[in-house]
């Protein structure tokens, strides 16, 4: 038999669907006392499904693998785990409709002028300048740049392309453009055929300069920590608007509220910050051109039943013998 633990508060109709992949699989669920691994805890699991946290390695002597709750695996790189061969897997995908779905509210939003609808709508009276107030910009024919053509990028894409925008994406290996990872039946864009134009990384700062709206959908690495800061804004142009969706510590925060300030960009629309939640002694807090949210883009009621779906994927590959998606190299830190 092969053990398998899971600490996620999945419901019973979900383990079964874990269950139903294999005779071979004894499963044990556990709830994890304030999300942290108990001293006096070991398990014989081969496969671990976490929710948060992990167990020190001599507290779980037979793990091979681990398949973690959420996209992000910035928590596990001071762990023992992260030390060893362990495979890791990610939720990568289960949030890319949502998130997808809220980067192009976002620029909807800006585009049409929509924080105005509420200014003018508390006042309970219309501005005598319409025109000047009111005017949206026509997204046909604007310029989209996506940093990061994972799931989250390759679902922004297939939404922005009816709109007429045209595609441009950053992506760490440019010449495999086939999606690896998971992603909902459908959505996306698994052959990497809808940008325009595709750079490499390392030619973010060209890339930005082109655009008149730039999508931030980047983990947070040591390569991409404060990626965003003075000298990439000063590359940006003065009419465009960033959106992050991806982590915090990408942005400078510092830097992007000089930028702002100083009109080397037009606004920005924040979902993540380098500190959460947000201080209030933030500047952002009173800018008219952010559009700020508590980290909410991912957020979707059906997170369990898409992460589950991955999983189950991944179990079957994995007693199959198979490659797994969403699989962690450490080297890259995602």
């Amino acid at each position: 038999m092969r053990r398998l633990l899971i600490t996620a508060p999945f419901s019973s109709h979900l383990v079964d669907k874990i269950r139903a992949v294999s005779p071979e699989l004894t499963i044990e669920q556990r709830t994890l006392p304030n999300g942290r691994w108990p001293d006096d805890w070991t398990t014989e699991a081969e496969i671990y499904y976490a929710l948060s946290a992990v167990p020190p390695l001599t507290q779980a002597p037979n793990l091979h693998w681990v398949q973690t709750h959420y996209a992000g695996v910035d928590s596990l790189e001071n762990t023992e785990l992260w030390q060893s061969n362990i495979l890791i897997t990610t939720a990568s995908g289960v949030h890319a409709p949502n998130m997808a779905q809220y980067a192009m509210t976002q620029i909807l939003a800006w585009a049409h002028r929509v924080p105005n609808w509420f200014h003018y709508k508390q006042t309970q009276s219309w501005t005598k300048n319409r025109w000047e107030t009111f005017v949206p910009q026509e997204l046909r024919g604007k310029t989209l740049g996506i940093l990061g053509y994972g799931s989250i990028g390759r679902e922004l894409a297939r939404l922005a392309k009816p709109f007429g925008m045209q595609i441009l994406v950053t992506k760490r290996n440019v010449r495999t453009l086939q999606d690896s990872g998971y992603s909902e039946p459908g959505s996306g864009d698994p052959a990497g055929e809808l940008p325009d134009r595709i750079y490499p990384s390392e030619a973010t700062r060209s890339m930005v300069a082109e655009c008149d709206f730039v999508v931030i959908t980047l983990p947070l690495t040591a390569r991409t920590h404060h990626l965003f800061n003075e000298e990439m804004f000063k590359a940006m142009r003065p009419t465009a608007f960033l959106v992050n969706v991806g982590r915090g510590g990408v942005i400078k925060e510092a830097d992007l509220v000089r930028a702002l300030k100083k009109g080397w960009l037009a606004g920005a629309g924040l979902d993540v910050y380098e500190e959460e939640p947000l201080p209030e002694r933030s500047p952002l807090w009173e800018m008219d051109n952010v559009i700020m949210t508590p980290h909410v883009s991912g957020f979707t009621p059906r997170y369990d039943e898409r992460a589950t779906d991955i999983f189950a994927e991944n179990l079957r590959r994995y007693l199959a013998g198979e490659p797994l998606l969403n699989q962690v190299s450490r080297a890259e830190g995602y």
